[in-house]
């Protein structure tokens, strides 16, 4: 078996070292293993999850050979969870599975606390009754829960748990952490070492930018009341300054200046982001909060005392030109910093864990080590329980979908999504699912879904015929294809969930697989 460093390396390089760690100490459980379950679980088995059980107590069809790879003509007749599970084992075997051929409504109905055992669910396929009933048992028991679903050419993902904190965002654009506008003794003594008008024209080629910026930064305030430049025509004149300062043509050092002055500009302090987070009325602590706001506790005494009104420093320095002496020396200023924030907050955390009768040491150094580098990029997400969403949905929100062209079509799928399943428990069937009949099972959910609508409160609002009988040509049929797609999503948003790395979706996703488009409803 290949080394788990050799095996992963290309995810790794993503989520790290870390990541991949919780990823081997998570249990996922399954519910229904057709396509959309089996491609949403092949996607973690290779990326080497801990544990899966499959939960499913239907036998293989003739008709699942045409939708699910995970099964083979062999596998009619047999458990599909069984063969689904054997096939899975096969792909990583490093990856315990387990199956149990049982129904999932049964599971749900008779043996709810089944589910605290495991780290995530993943609920596909279910309808809006088991849906209700399980999110409540899942927020019971802290178990974190994402529901998928394909249906013909539309297909939903809905992440369902109380809070989750997020320590490593992975922002896509984020201001490099430099304190151009508010350098430190350390930084601001190293520069007063460095002439930015030495004639040499080597020795001025090679000064880092981040000098030139914090020297110019200071000299510009010292003529201007200590003030930085704030109006256009002064951050135009500022930047004009630093091309002036080029003694000749090729002076990249002074180009990246020029091109890095706004983040001279930038605001100080904390953002809003982070202030939001930092006055959540869950930094105020006590014995049963959970690490993270432990943290947020110690990092908004920082900031308030030692901090100056800043985050504790990331530490880390981009790629620039200049000689390699000043580019080691000025990268040891930045790593003295962080490392000197770092053992405060950390101090801090073992304060506030002692003041609250707890473990001093029961938060790893690693952990507030990564907190305090990616401080600045915490996020904190909240989803409202799915009964909540069904039964009073955001009004400003649902008409604003209703009537806008660009979402229409997205909000008329997941309204009907949730009609199939009344009309399904109205005729014990999804419209359109047998032959005959279809012009019947048409007019029955368009009565059910404008009935759907007056009971959200959309009195007068209706759906495209177009998209009623689409509905119904798709009859409740997972197709490959899409049921594919939503796995991916899925997978996904599992690994955001159990890594704690990157921003998980909020609402609810849909895909229009008519049109091509996907969308989030925040509902």
């Amino acid at each position: 078996m290949a080394e788990p460093k050799t095996k992963y390396d290309r995810q790794l390089r993503i989520w790290g070292e870390q990541g991949q760690a919780a990823l081997e100490k998570a249990s996922i459980c399954l519910l229904n293993c057709g396509p959309t379950g089996s491609e949403t679980l092949k996607n973690l088995v290779l990326g080497g999850i801990g544990s899966i059980t499959v939960i499913d107590g239907s036998k293989v069809e003739v008709g699942d050979l045409g939708n699910n790879f995970m099964v083979d003509g062999s596998s009619v007749g047999q458990s599909k969870a069984e063969c689904v599970c054997t096939f899975l084992q096969e792909l990583n075997d490093a990856v315990k599975s387990k199956f149990i051929e049982e129904y999932p409504e049964a599971l749900i109905n008779t043996n709810p606390s089944f589910f605290s055992q495991f780290t995530l669910v993943i609920a596909t396929q279910l309808v809006e009754e088991s849906m209700i009933k399980l999110d409540r048992i899942c927020r019971e028991e802290n178990v974190m829960l994402i529901f998928a679903r394909s249906y013909g050419l539309t297909g939903l993902v809905r992440i369902s748990l109380k809070e989750h904190t997020i320590i490593d965002s992975k922002p896509d654009h984020f201001l490099d952490d430099l304190r151009l506008n508010s350098p430190w003794p350390e930084l601001r003594r190293f520069s007063e070492t460095i002439d930015i008008n030495v004639l040499d024209p080597v020795a001025h080629k090679h000064i880092p930018y981040v000098i030139i910026l914090v020297k110019m930064a200071e000299e510009w305030a010292k003529s201007h009341g200590g003030s930085l430049p704030s109006t256009r025509e002064e951050k135009k004149e500022f930047k004009e300054l630093l091309k002036a300062k080029t003694i000749v043509m090729d002076e990249e050092n002074y180009k990246e200046a020029v091109d890095a002055s706004f983040k001279v500009f930038a605001p100080r302090g904390t953002g809003l982001n982070l202030q939001q987070i930092i006055d959540d009325s869950c930094a105020i602590v006590d014995s049963s909060s959970p690490d993270f706001w432990i943290m947020v506790a110690a990092l908004k005494e920082f900031i308030s005392n030692e901090g100056g009104g800043e985050a504790p420093l990331e530490g880390s320095i981009p790629d620039m030109t200049s000689s390699t002496e000043h580019y080691i020396n000025l990268q040891k200023i930045f790593q003295a910093k962080a490392e000197a924030d770092f053992l405060v907050i950390e101090q801090r955390v073992r304060n506030i864990l002692k003041k609250i009768g707890r473990d001093p040491n029961s938060i790893s150094k690693t952990t507030i080590k990564s907190f305090c580098r990616n401080s600045r990029k915490l996020s904190v997400c909240r989803y409202r329980p799915i009964e909540d969403e069904f039964n009073s949905p955001n009004q400003t929100e649902l008409q604003k979908y209703l009537t806008d062209e660009d979402y229409s079509v997205a909000m008329g799928f997941y309204i009907l999504l949730r009609a199939v399943d009344r009309f399904a428990a109205n005729y014990n069937s999804f419209p359109g699912q047998f032959d005959g009949g279809l012009d019947e099972d048409i007019s029955r959910l368009k009565t059910i879904s404008v009935g759907l609508l007056s009971d959200l409160g959309c009195n007068g609002s209706t759906l495209t015929e177009d998209l009623i009988n689409e509905m119904c040509r798709f009859g409740g049929a997972e197709l490959h294809a899409v049921a594919a797609f939503i796995g991916g999503i899925a997978s996904q948003e599992v690994i955001k969930l159990i890594t704690k790395q990157f921003v998980t979706m909020s609402g609810t996703f849909i895909f229009n697989g008519i049109d091509h488009k996907s969308q989030l409803l925040s509902l």
